[in-house]
């Protein structure tokens, strides 16, 4: 007599099931959060997909900056008239922000649909929550039949799961340590990692100006026209507007805003954009991203006193943000700093990139899994040297502790994870 099996799983979503219902069920099916590697994923993509899909495919990697690069591709292709899907994680408040079509969230019946058609298709194969998302935002873009599919890399990119499908463009945003246990600990690894989502001969991307040589190997050995900032295009300061900047590509020069979002990632968006869409004209790619936002990008939420949140997790993403804060910082008001972050990030390059900018702390413990609690915060604060800085529970305390303190002159940082900023964007629109 056969032993009763140990290994059961829950019964997938009925029909009728909510969106909530199937994510529930999705944190269930598989034994880790993340499981790097294709074959699986494969397995059921040519369950849906017997051939790929005839739409372009534009997929995006790097370290940071790719949702920003995403959302400019996504507003140049739909400038000229072309229809969109763009793929994005992790998310704020909804899941239905990580699919959008023609820039509009995904519908729960359409993502509840498209959930349906993986679980048909996956069988006995195991996916993990982000592969199982991954191939049913695929689903939704064949439904709608969109030209274009702009795909954001989750984690890597050359095991990532949007590497399933081949791309026929690629960026590369930047490459900086992050995710050290996944993707290892130096440029080099990190960018062999990244690069892994070229194919040959296809046209592609670096928005990071000193791009680790594993990149130019890669790019070289598949004969890839491979356009490099710095190098094949570069950004310029405009001395009599100070609110801009300049591409200049191909001899032609393009104004940027030098706003919110990092001028480099969106600068790569339009280096492809006017490989993909040439009859757009430099104004009208210009007006196009004068006023592109992401959310929870270096996002001002409210006024005196100012409140931003940055979904800024590591060394790279903090420094840039420093930057940031560095020229906007008032006076005679101060930069108030909440922080929260995950365990396996890079805490003390965080802190250290934030330190000459931030005139107060709060330390904020996060309740999510791999949250890390306000105490092992301020250790790492105390072994930084760092002074001036309370520990606080939550977000939400944390923010309103800050707001109490603020005066109209202050300017108050949230940031650290995107659990951080969902959070302070609950709390202040609660």
């Amino acid at each position: 007599m056969k032993p009763p099996s140990t290994d059961l799983k829950p019964a997938s979503p009925e029909a009728g099931a909510t969106v909530d219902h199937w994510l529930q069920w999705l944190e269930s099916i598989h034994p880790t959060e993340i499981d790097l590697g294709l074959d699986r994923v494969l397995v059921v993509l040519r369950r849906l997909f017997p051939r790929k899909p005839a739409a372009r495919i534009i997929t995006v990697a790097g370290t940071n900056g790719k949702g920003t690069t995403v959302a400019t591709i996504e507003k140049l292709l739909r400038t000229a008239g072309r229809s969109v899907g763009a793929y994005t994680s992790p998310h704020l408040q909804s899941y239905n922000e990580r699919v959008r079509l023609n820039g509009q969230q995904i519908t729960d019946a359409a993502l509840v649909s498209a959930f349906e058609r993986v679980e048909a298709a996956r069988g006995k194969v195991s996916l993990t929550y982000f592969e199982f998302g991954t191939l049913a935002a695929f689903v939704a873009f064949a439904d709608a039949g969109v030209e274009d599919w702009v795909l954001e890399v989750g984690l890597g990119g050359r095991l990532d799961a949007v590497n399933v499908l081949d791309a026929d463009y690629a960026v590369i945003t930047s490459i900086d340590i992050d995710h050290v246990g996944f993707l290892g600990d130096n440029r080099e690894v990190i960018g062999f990692e990244k690069a892994g989502i070229l194919r040959r001969g296809i046209f592609a991307v670096c928005a990071d100006p000193e791009p680790p040589s594993s990149v130019l190997q890669q790019a070289a050995a598949q004969k890839v026209e491979l356009q490099v900032s710095g190098r094949d295009y570069r950004i310029e300061p405009i001395e009599s507007d100070p609110s801009t900047l300049e591409l200049v590509l191909d001899n032609e020069q393009i104004v940027l805003p030098a706003g919110p979002l990092p001028i480099e990632s969106v600068a790569a968006g339009v280096v492809l954009g006017r490989k993909l869409v040439q009859q757009l004209s430099k104004d009208v790619v210009s007006e196009a991203v004068r006023t592109l936002t992401v959310p929870g990008r270096f996002e001002q939420l409210r006024t005196g006193p100012d409140v931003i949140v940055d979904v800024g997790h590591n060394p790279h993403a903090a420094r840039w943000l420093a930057n940031k804060l560095a020229a906007k910082k008032p006076s005679p008001g101060r930069i108030l700093g909440v922080y929260a972050a995950l365990a396996d990030k890079d805490i003390a390059g965080v802190l250290t990139a934030m330190q000459p900018v931030v005139d107060q702390w709060w330390f904020a413990g996060l309740d999510v899994p791999r949250g890390l609690g306000a105490d092992a915060l301020v250790d790492h604060a105390q072994a930084c040297g760092l002074d001036r800085y309370s520990a606080v529970v939550s977000v939400d305390d944390a923010l309103d502790a800050a707001l109490a303190e603020s005066t109209d002159l202050d300017t108050i940082v949230v940031f650290g994870s995107f659990y951080t900023v969902a959070q302070a964007r609950e709390r202040l629109a609660g």
